[in-house]
């Protein structure tokens, strides 16, 4: 089967032919259609991803697919279902054989590049939205990177809960991208003074920070009493130092969301988190944004998109040829 490789890290993965999987005891092989791509397999490709995997192997950690064949005792999703999935490393490759639980079936209505950006994002906003940070109808949140594949969805999930949302992107045609999500405030990231903006708005209750740097410690001193900052991720490459005494003074809490640790320690809660997005999926209540679709050799054009931020929403590999 065809897949790209990492053989080493920091060099651009190579495609390469490799014997396909068969699925181990508790395991299913999926026939991949398309897969979504994130900051982190940029991460992950350079060896500073938080999980490394060991060279040679094959990038990629969302998907959705089909169902080709069940190893011993797995019940199902049975062959031929159309499934979404996640996985530490792999999906970027015509199969993938992984465990039962990391699938979840998606209704026929969806197409398989928008299940394919589906899981990380959105499941990282709602859990970290709804669990972690406790966001309550009528406060104020505000995002960082809010046109991105992650910070989009923030931007959405906090709308469809109730929040008022205050969204900092680069440019106008991604804050009007933002804007379109449900966003309530618009804010330039390149236009000085972020501090005084957010206060000028009455303050944060809940920021979703994706981006890291100068970012991070404006929203931190412009937080209300009692605010919460969720740490999701560093774009900007800085990883903010947070000075204690504002925490202290304020009662802030700060605290990392990192999907991938839910999926190991809390799997009935990351099934529960999915169920209900499918839900709102399905009812119209959020609408995912897929950006650009490459077909499998362009994987390398996806990764720079993402590099260069030239993407809004989520950018998908077409590895099958399913719409």
């Amino acid at each position: 089967m065809q897949a790209w490789q990492v053989l080493e890290y920091g060099m651009a993965p190579v495609r390469v032919e490799i014997a396909p999987p068969a699925p181990a005891k508790g395991e299913i092989v999926v026939r991949v259609e398309a897969v979504g791509l994130n900051f982190a397999d940029m991460l992950a490709i350079q060896g500073k991803y938080q999980v490394r995997q060991t060279p040679p192997f094959i990038p990629g950690m969302e998907f959705s697919g089909i169902v080709e064949a069940l190893g011993s005792d797995v019940a199902g999703p049975p062959v031929g279902a159309r499934v979404l999935g996640t996985c530490p490393a792999g999906a970027l490759a015509d199969r993938i054989s992984l465990p039962a639980g990391r699938l979840t079936p998606f209704p026929a209505e969806m197409s398989f590049a928008e299940a394919a950006g589906f899981p990380i994002a959105y499941g990282t906003s709602h859990l970290a939205l709804t669990h972690t940070a406790r966001l309550q109808p009528g406060e104020t949140l505000f995002v960082t990177g809010a046109a991105g594949g992650v910070g989009l969805t923030a931007v959405e999930v906090g709308n469809r809960l109730g929040a008022r949302v205050i969204a900092s992107a680069r440019g106008a045609d991604r804050l009007a991208v933002a804007r379109q999500a449900g966003a309530d405030v618009l804010i330039d990231s390149e236009a000085p003074g972020l501090k005084e903006a957010l206060r000028a708005e009455g303050g944060v209750d809940v920021v979703y920070d994706v981006v890291g740097g100068p970012a991070f410690d404006a929203a931190l001193r412009a937080c209300k009493p009692d605010g919460r900052l969720l740490a999701i991720g560093f774009a900007s490459g800085e990883v903010p130092q947070i000075p204690a005494n504002l925490l202290l003074v304020k009662n802030l809490t700060v605290s990392g969301f990192w999907y991938g640790g839910f999926e190991a320690h809390a799997p009935q809660l990351v099934a529960d988190s999915m169920a209900q997005l499918l839900r709102w999926r399905a009812e119209g209540l959020i609408r995912p944004h897929v950006s650009q679709v490459l077909p499998f050799e362009a994987f390398p054009e996806g990764l720079a998109l993402l590099r260069d931020r030239k993407a809004t929403g989520k950018v998908v590999i077409r590895v099958g040829q399913d719409p």
